[in-house]
């Protein structure tokens, strides 16, 4: 686990372990008002090889979703990496209408070393139903450093796809400054996806028990 992130999917908890990350993303529209949404994340280790999960989203026009999830093991390479399935089922909402929605992913993480310490690769590949809407094929990256020291970059590539539209892809470089508590990580980033010509700024805290 040194070189694994704090949040992959390719990593299960261990057993009476959880995380949680909590954040906000603003986007700043051209009448001067914020666009924002939020965001809450958990996980706990259940048991040894079984992790659940909560993954909460809310945007300013009052549409989301809210999903609970069983991650597990699929393999273990070593060296190689890692494979994990993720099986979701919540709902998603607009205003006061909500739909059930399901989701599973495939995850492969592996970790390695750099002239700048310890390193991680993240892939996660999802099939998602929402049922009054459409179902979308999920590919997201995520690498970054987990060095001991106060700063690490990290970089997150998401992508949607449905047949029905385009591809639809968000951009997120983020510093990672550890807290004073071992346990804390506070998350600075900026966000660029193809629905918006301007920049977001992404802010979170990151805890570990």
């Amino acid at each position: 686990m040194a070189a694994a992130p704090a949040w992959s999917g390719a990593w299960l908890r261990e057993k009476d372990a959880a995380f949680t990350a909590a954040s906000v993303t603003a986007f700043k529209d051209p009448d001067g008002s914020y666009n924002y949404k939020t965001a809450l994340y958990a996980e706990y280790g259940l048991r040894p090889k079984v992790t659940i999960g909560l993954d909460l989203e809310q945007n300013r026009d009052y549409f989301g979703h809210a999903l609970v999830f069983a991650r597990v093991p699929v393999a273990d390479f070593d060296d190689w990496g890692r494979f994990a399935a993720e099986f979701g089922a919540g709902a998603h909402y607009r205003l006061l209408g909500s739909w059930a929605m399901y989701k599973l992913t495939l995850s492969y993480g592996k970790g390695f070393q750099t002239g700048l310490g310890n390193g991680w690769l993240a892939v996660d590949a999802a099939w998602e139903n929402r049922t009054h809407d459409a179902v979308f094929r999920k590919l997201d990256i995520t690498t970054g450093l987990s060095g001991d020291r106060l700063l690490n970059p990290m970089m997150q590539i998401e992508t949607s796809y449905t047949p029905e539209s385009s591809l639809f892809w968000t951009v997120r470089p983020s510093v990672l400054i550890r807290g004073r508590d071992n346990g804390r990580t506070w998350v600075l980033g900026f966000e660029r996806n193809k629905a918006r010509n301007d920049t977001g700024v992404k802010f979170a805290l990151w805890n570990t028990f």
